[in-house]
């Protein structure tokens, strides 16, 4: 009698494996693309170029989801969404994945019916000021008006400093990041307030990026990382081992060029990130050369920030926090077995 009461409870709440398994995951294989959300445009993150081809980490990160499901990295459709739309596309099942400069975050991932996946870049919030201002610290932005994007982490941490320190502002609330960045360039705003790898990327594109200065002070621990629905583990699982698998191979040395090389190797945890032993495809539902796909399309976890925020980019970026953790970083994938 209680095992039927509580299956009944179960399926009441939608709790029992087989409602949530294969939602999404079935809809996207059967569909044959991946849809992805991203930025509307930022640097080194998802920004289309001259040929109308996205650019970046994160849309790299779709093409590395979609090489993994499908075996090709174009069998992707870019979902530009600013940080106000991004959680209701997702909701609403216009796309499957949000890789778009999320913050993961306890209510986040507890209160929209959404599920934080993994971190793929480690961050922190910071503030970006005209040179001729002669700040170097933030406390000396008081009275300042400040360029933010509303619905975001940056918001609330900007608010909530400024209060803790008994200082003033003037919030400039504006949906695109670009608009801040037009805005700061113009004199509309004193200071742009957001995560400094997206400072760095903004000020790459300014036509006099040397007039304005990232002050040092971080406010905020800002993990960003793929988001998806709650309807559907399997789906979870994929994105999740996916970018872990990047992550894998830099700790195994593995990278785009020594692929088909390392597949020879006698090392059990390579052969079974390159599919030469099938434990882990067959595990997520996925061909076994899955990680070997997306590997071969967007290069290990290190060979992806060096390529679109790295110190021989734009941006600009050491890697800091993003080593690997053999490095002194936080970088670190779940053993693969």
């Amino acid at each position: 009698m209680l095992k039927r009461i509580l299956a009944g409870v179960a399926l009441a709440l939608g709790l029992t494996g087989a409602a949530e398994a294969g939602q999404t995951f079935d809809a996207v294989k059967a569909r044959g693309v991946l849809n992805c959300g991203v930025n509307v445009g930022i640097a080194g993150f998802s920004l289309p170029d001259s040929q109308g081809t996205w650019r970046g980490m994160d849309a790299d990160l779709c093409r590395g989801l979609a090489a993994a499901l499908f075996g090709d990295p174009a069998k992707v459709r870019f979902a530009p969404l600013t940080a106000v739309q991004r959680f209701t596309a997702l909701q609403s099942g216009e796309i499957d994945v949000l890789i778009r400069q999320t913050t993961l975050t306890m209510t986040r991932d507890t209160s929209l019916g959404l599920r934080m996946v993994a971190v793929n870049l480690y961050d922190g919030h910071g503030f970006m000021v005209r040179k001729d201002a002669a700040i170097t610290e933030s406390k000396g932005m008081d009275g300042m008006t400040i360029c933010l994007s509303p619905g975001t982490t940056n918001e609330l941490v900007t608010t909530d400093w400024f209060r803790a320190n008994n200082l003033r502002f003037t919030p400039l609330l504006q949906e695109r990041m670009q608009d801040n960045a037009t805005a700061l360039q113009s004199g509309r705003c004193d200071a742009i307030g957001t995560d400094a790898t997206q400072l760095a990327a903004l000020r790459s594109q300014f036509t006099n990026p040397a007039n304005f200065v990232i002050l040092p002070e971080r406010f905020s621990k800002e993990p960003y990382g793929p988001v998806v629905r709650r309807d559907d583990q399997e789906w979870f699982d994929v994105v999740r081992w996916t970018l872990s698998a990047l992550i894998q191979a830099e700790e195994l040395g593995v990278n785009s060029g020594n692929l088909e090389q390392m597949k020879g190797s006698p090392n059990p945890e390579i052969r079974r990130l390159l599919g030469v032993d099938p434990v882990l495809g067959n595990s997520l539902k996925l061909d076994p050369a899955w990680a070997a796909n997306a590997i071969r399309a967007i290069g290990n976890y290190g060979e992806l920030f060096d390529r679109n925020l790295g110190p021989q980019t734009p941006i600009g970026l050491e890697r800091g926090l993003n080593r690997l953790w053999t490095n002194g970083g936080l970088m670190y994938s779940w053993p693969m077995r």
